[in-house]
């Protein structure tokens, strides 16, 4: 059988946050393969993704899951980022990597605290090379709203990215899901979308905001 669409990777998709972008796609007809440490946990959390999204989801270790994907996605927590990437590097040349981390240091989720330099997503692209095209996108969509599939997203998103042509396949891919996506210049701009979650977080608490605060981009010509 072959597919028209990209095959995509989630790593982290036994996370909320993997799990709900996992779920959609797979929902929108695209073939998903989800990642983790543990390749049973993943292939248990493919099956019921495949079940809520009526979609393609199978489960593999973060090796196996990064090689099958056309365009590769790290949905885990920032302690994890750069181990996870630097173990599944050989699978990701050549390759759109979206990752989605937020720079978040427990207790304090709600403070912005980025690392030195500036941007986490900034860091692994120096990291990874120009072998790889990383672009940063969903760090301010809730969890909570990626999972509840028959609802729409809320919310807009910011796309940053070296590579225009890279960002602009991600913008179409959350497009596909329903969601609006803004380009948003080089990758060092992540930084904003990267402390743009702990604003969003003390929203939250501060207005007890169910479904988590998001944000919409206004002024472009030809939009509501």
């Amino acid at each position: 059988m072959t597919h028209a669409k990209p095959s995509i990777a989630v790593l982290g998709g036994t996370g909320h946050e993997g799990a709900g972008l996992a779920a959609r796609w797979a929902r929108a007809g695209y073939r998903v393969v989800i990642g983790s440490r543990d390749a049973a946990r993943a292939a248990e959390a493919a099956g019921e993704l495949a079940r809520a999204s009526g979609g393609d989801v199978t489960g593999a270790s973060n090796a196996e899951a990064a090689a099958a994907g056309e365009i590769v996605v790290i949905a885990v927590p920032y302690a994890a980022q750069r181990a996870l990437a630097r173990e599944v590097r050989s699978e990701i040349e050549g390759k759109i990597l979206i990752d989605v981390t937020v720079p978040l240091m427990p207790p304090k989720v709600a403070r912005v605290q980025l690392p030195e330099g500036g941007s986490a997503v900034e860091a692994l692209q120096r990291e990874l090379g120009e072998g790889v095209r990383v672009v940063s996108a969903f760090q301010n969509v809730a969890a909570h709203q990626l999972s509840t599939l028959d609802e729409p997203v809320n919310c807009d998103v910011l796309v940053a990215g070296d590579d225009v042509d890279a960002r602009e396949t991600v913008c179409q891919l959350a497009k596909a899901i329903g969601i609006t996506a803004w380009h948003a210049g080089p990758l060092a701009n992540s930084a904003a979308a990267e402390a743009l979650t702990s604003v969003l977080i003390a929203i939250n608490k501060r207005y007890k905001v169910a479904n988590g605060a998001g944000i919409r981009i206004t002024g472009i010509p030809g939009q509501p």
